[in-house]
């Protein structure tokens, strides 16, 4: 995926500063609290702008400077590549899991997104 998919204000006009839209995804990303999770859908909402694939391209570009393991798919399922340190960093903080079955590959837990899944509702005041 290009920059041309990032929403307007995401485009560097620099190739060393950090577009605007990435640098909002990556601070709610540093506001979900320890053993909470939101989604790339979540995370776009609360911004108002971009949608799923926006988010995970910065987090993809960006994101290794922040918690990224609280920023999560929507099905629960755990990032391909990085399923155990993220579920070493679960695990640390608590986050709810939900054990795999046994068709899952591997045998790794999903996260429990009904009981993880934080809606920014204590920072709601004055987020842009």
């Amino acid at each position: 995926m290009s920059e041309e998919r990032l929403p307007d204000d995401a485009r560097a006009e620099h190739a060393d500063s950090l577009p605007d839209y990435a640098e909002r995804v990556l601070k709610v990303t540093e506001l979900i609290p320890p053993g909470r999770v939101m989604t790339y859908g979540d995370v776009a909402e609360w911004l108002g702008e971009g949608g799923p694939r926006q988010v995970g391209r910065v987090m993809a570009l960006y994101g290794g400077a922040v918690p990224w393991w609280r920023v999560v798919r929507a099905d629960g399922v755990l990032l391909p590549g990085h399923e155990l340190e993220a579920l070493d960093r679960y695990r640390a903080e608590g986050t709810p899991l939900r054990e795999a079955g046994r068709a899952a590959g591997g045998h790794l837990p999903r996260l429990d997104l009904r009981r993880a899944r934080w809606d920014g509702a204590a920072c709601a005041e004055g987020h842009t």
